[in-house]
């Protein structure tokens, strides 16, 4: 179990002073700015699986750069309505791996969109 030296108060309170970089607000206007200018959704591809539990695609989108950015988005099989969403991000030490790796959102009742690292490239 994970030890930390500071009490949840303690850490509910914690505020650094943090020092903003004098181009902040310009360096974030401008790659909005430029953000803006491209299409974000750049590929959505069904991700036939052999579990008839599971609807999936991979989608691929631009990230910070136009990098490309990719995930998988499951869903249970044939439910076609609006359904609560899960993002969840794989975080560095794993990647995305293969749709019918994480089953928990969706045969739970979830549409859950499994996210790469920006760079990762989402390749299995």
């Amino acid at each position: 179990m994970p030890h930390c030296a500071n009490t949840v108060d303690e850490l509910q309170r914690y505020a650094p002073e943090v020092a903003e970089p004098a181009d902040f607000d310009e360096f974030w206007r401008d790659t909005l700015a430029e953000a803006a200018t491209a299409p974000v959704l750049v590929d959505v591809r069904p991700e036939p699986t052999d579990l008839p539990l599971l609807d999936s695609w991979d989608v691929t989108f631009a990230g910070f750069g136009g990098d490309p950015v990719r995930a998988w988005y499951t869903r249970p099989a044939g439910v076609r309505q609006p359904l609560p969403a899960v993002v969840e991000y794989a975080g560095y030490g794993r990647g995305r791996g293969l749709p019918h790796e994480r089953l928990t959102w969706p045969v739970a009742g979830y549409a859950h969109l499994l996210m790469d690292n920006r760079g990762q490239a989402g390749q299995y």
